[in-house]
């Protein structure tokens, strides 16, 4: 049975960005596999579930397939399921919410006054507080 390191698969299926990045993640006990922490050379096999911790949110995938090479993104797609729990979906889709485009002035109005600037952070704290959710 084929068997890859854990850090070089999470690199290959492009869920961090270089492999260097992967191999501190696993160091930092920020992967886990069946509730353990893994290290860097965990050999990984195939219908194991990896838990990685990234950016705040707790992400789960299932191996289908064992890449050990770094391939586009839509031949990395087959290789993993997304798993994560639908609770941890809405967390990141609730706080991804009015990030995809910048803000946008009127042409001619040049920069915003400091009151100006004031009243826009009152009103963006009260639309994307946080605190009270948790």
């Amino acid at each position: 049975m084929k068997k890859v390191r854990v850090d070089k698969w999470l690199w290959a299926v492009r869920i961090f960005k270089s492999r260097t990045i992967a191999t501190k993640a696993c160091k930092a006990s920020k992967v886990k596999i069946s509730d353990l922490n893994v290290k860097p050379s965990y050999l990984l096999q195939g219908g194991e579930t990896v838990i990685v911790k990234k950016n705040g949110f707790n992400l789960e995938f299932y191996v289908k397939e064992l890449i050990d090479k770094r391939v586009s993104a839509t031949l990395a797609a087959p290789c993993y399921e997304n798993v994560t729990p639908e609770a941890e979906m809405q967390k990141y889709q609730s706080w991804y919410i009015g990030k995809a485009a910048p803000e946008k002035r009127e042409k001619g109005a040049g920069r915003p006054t400091k009151k100006e600037r004031r009243e826009l952070e009152t009103f963006k704290d009260d639309i994307f507080d946080f605190d009270d959710d948790l």
